[in-house]
Parts: structure tokens; C-alpha cells; sequence
């Protein structure tokens, strides 16, 4: 009898344990069958995006290197151009200037603002979407962007030269016979700062250039030493930093026989400076150091440049183009090398291409030397106004506005 209880429990043991067992099975079928879905679903998942990022690159690549032949007007606004004006691309927005005064208006012709002045010879300076003009000789400055008339500024003496951050603050150079006199204004005419310089020591300023902040102030001067002609560049901090300096100066480099009549700044910490057979990068935000150059051997006939690129135009006399543009990015390495034969009235250099355009010819190229466009307007255009799309302009006609799209 024990012996049939025994077995019994043992049976019932048995079967306990084969049916635990077998739940244990079942839920490591389960999970194995729920890992395996998940996993299906991961690389199916992902298969999908590696299709679609795939898809995105190559469709990047095509969009960037899509070339156009043509170009339809999208829109075109009635706007009458009034002999005597320029028209400046101010970004994205269009500024017109001339002896009498200056408007802003967007792209659609609406005008944002308006001031009327009256000059003889009137003097620009622009720093992205900031811009100031003076008249040669004059005793007044005014400073604006693409949003509103900021203000104007009265001096004391003549106006040679001038230079305009991107926050308004406009430096003067102002002529007082055996010196120059270099002031900074805030927009409504305060002074933030002031220095002179004399002929026998520091030389001519030649050119004038801010930072976008308005603190560091980059000066080009021309010097005779010893029947010598020597250039100077000479940085200036109106900032914490160069409050205790002499005359705010921090730094300065010296080139012999060199002539360095453009200046400018790219960006915050990033300057550069042409001369007749170099260009020169300096970093820094505070106290400038040279970073970079480059020398060349011929005559630069016009610089161009946006906080990314500085553009040198050659003429090319070894091809049958008739000029070459050297592009630098902010490092001081030459990117592009790209000739071109057409007669230019302005370059502008966007995002990953540059415009290149004059009354009656434009080309698009990017930064690879790809054409994306070279074709002729239908009509004569003033300024081209590139939007956030490489395909769509703006051009200011004698009698209207035109959106185009490439094609």
C-alpha cells in the first residue's frame, strides 16, 4: 500500500514538474518568438531608414549639383528705379541710396523706412544686415538696417572714411589736417571712444574695419620709413580688454613694401586684410594674432566676401577667361579657384555658392566650381537678391521686381 502511495506521489511529483516544465517552454518560446519580432521590427525599421537618409543624401547631392539652364518669373511687382540710385542688397531686403536720401524696402516692394538727407558724395559702409553712409568731406553719418532707420550722427570735422558693425556702432575717420582723428559712435550719436594718429608716426589709415560687435576696430596705415613705403595693421579694443592699453591698441603687424588697402572682418573673431601681393587672416576676439597668408603675384581687381568665404578676383591673363576669383574660407586655405569670362558688377557669396551677375549676365556657382547657372535676364537688372533657396532670386529691374525660379 505504501508502495502505490509513493508511486503515486511520485507520479504527481512527475507530472508537477513536466508541466512546470513545460510552462517554462512555452514562455521561453514566447519571449523568444517577442525578441524575434522585435528584432524583425528593429531591422525592418532600420532598413527603412537607411533607404529614406540614403534617399535624403543622394537627393541632397542632385539638388546641390543640379545645374539650370533657364529661369521663370514667379512674380513681378511694379517699383519704378530713379536715375541717380544704387541699390544694395541688404539682407534679404533691398537698400537704395542716392545724393537725396535712402529707403528700405523688402521684396515685395513694401518700403520699411525712408530718410532723406543731402549729400555730394556719398560714402557706404555695410556689416550684414547694418549699414551707414556719410558724405565724402561731410559732417554727417547715418546709420540704418533692414528693420528700421537707427539714427544719425553729427561730427566735428570732415568725414574721410567709415566702417559700421552689425550692431550699429559706426567708426569715423575724421581728417583734422596734421592728424586723424578716428572716433566711435554708438547709432544716436554717442561717442564710445576716440584716438588720433599723425602721418610722421603711424601713417595714413588707408582703410578701416570693425568687428561685428563693435569692440575691436582693425585699421590698415600707410607709412614712409626711410624712402620706404610700409603698411601697418593695427587692431584696437574698446572692449574690457583694451581699456588699459595705449589708445586701445593691442596688436599690430608691420609689411614692407606693401600697399594694404582692403580690410574686414568675417566674423567675431576671424579679420583678414588684402594687400598687393598677399592676403592675411588674424583670430582672435580680443587680441588679434596672425593666423594665415598667402601670397600672389598679380593685382587683385576686386574682394568680395560673407562670414565664410573671402573671394579674390584676378584678371587672367594666362586663359581665355578673362578673370579668376581665389576663394579662402576662415581658416586662410584656398577652397576654389574658378575663371570666368563674364564682365562683373557685383559677387555674393551665400551659403555653399556665390553669385556672380552684372546688368545683363549672371552666373551661380557653388563651391566645387560648379556652374549651376550662367545664362542672360530678360531684362536689365540692377541687384539680385538671393533667398534661402538656391534656385530663387530677386532682381530690381528699371521698373519692377522679380522673383525668378531657375530652371
Amino acid at each position: 500500500m505504501s508502495d502505490i502511495r509513493s508511486y503515486m506521489k511520485y507520479k504527481q511529483q512527475k507530472e508537477k514538474q513536466e508541466k512546470v516544465e513545460k510552462i517554462k517552454t512555452v514562455q521561453k518560446d514566447y519571449k523568444t518568438k517577442i525578441w524575434e519580432h522585435r528584432m524583425r521590427y528593429f531591422f525592418a525599421v532600420l532598413f527603412v531608414i537607411l533607404i529614406l537618409v540614403a534617399a535624403g543624401v543622394f537627393l541632397h547631392i542632385q539638388i546641390k549639383n543640379r545645374t539650370y539652364t533657364d529661369y521663370e518669373v514667379k512674380s513681378s511687382i511694379s517699383r519704378e528705379m530713379i536715375n541717380g540710385t544704387t541699390v544694395l542688397n541688404l539682407e534679404g531686403t533691398i537698400l537704395t541710396y542716392s545724393k537725396d536720401g535712402v529707403n528700405c524696402a523688402d521684396t515685395k516692394g513694401t518700403v520699411l523706412w525712408n530718410q532723406t538727407f543731402e549729400m555730394q558724395n556719398p560714402i557706404v559702409a555695410v556689416q550684414g544686415k547694418t549699414a551707414a553712409i556719410a558724405d565724402y568731406n561731410g559732417r554727417n553719418i547715418y546709420v540704418m538696417n533692414n528693420e528700421s532707420f537707427l539714427g544719425q550722427i553729427s561730427t566735428n570735422l570732415p568725414v574721410r572714411n567709415i566702417a559700421v558693425s552689425a550692431n550699429g556702432v559706426v567708426a569715423a575717420v575724421l581728417d583734422d589736417s596734421a592728424v586723424t582723428r578716428i572716433y566711435l559712435y554708438d547709432s544716436q550719436g554717442t561717442e564710445l571712444g576716440s584716438f588720433t594718429t599723425r602721418m610722421k608716426n603711424s601713417g595714413y589709415p588707408v582703410s578701416v574695419s570693425l568687428s561685428e560687435n563693435g569692440q575691436l576696430v582693425l585699421i590698415s596705415f600707410l607709412y614712409v620709413d626711410s624712402g620706404e613705403i610700409k603698411s601697418k595693421i593695427a587692431f584696437y579694443n574698446f572692449g574690457q580688454v583694451g581699456k588699459n592699453k595705449s589708445d586701445n591698441f593691442v596688436s599690430g603687424y608691420d609689411y614692407t613694401d606693401s600697399v594694404v588697402p582692403f580690410t574686414g572682418f568675417m566674423n567675431s573673431s576671424i579679420a583678414f586684410a588684402v594687400a598687393d601681393g598677399r592676403i592675411m587672416f588674424y583670430s582672435g576676439s580680443q587680441i588679434p594674432t596672425s593666423a594665415a597668408e598667402q601670397l600672389f603675384d598679380e593685382e587683385v581687381q576686386g574682394v568680395y566676401y560673407n562670414s565664410s568665404y573671402v573671394g579674390l578676383v584676378y584678371l587672367n591673363t594666362d586663359s581665355e577667361n578673362r578673370y579668376r576669383m581665389d576663394v579662402y574660407n576662415t581658416s586662410g586655405s584656398k577652397i576654389l579657384s574658378k575663371e570666368f569670362n563674364m564682365e562683373y558688377t557685383d559677387i555674393i557669396f551665400c551659403e555653399d555658392y556665390f553669385v556672380a551677375y552684372n546688368e545683363l549676365e549672371c552666373m551661380v556657382c557653388n563651391m566645387k566650381g560648379v556652374e549651376k547657372f550662367n545664362g542672360n535676364f530678360k531684362n536689365t537688372v540692377y541687384a539680385v537678391i538671393p533667398t534661402k533657396n538656391v534656385a530663387r532670386y530677386v532682381l530690381v529691374t528699371q521698373n519692377s521686381l522679380e522673383t525668378i525660379e531657375l530652371k
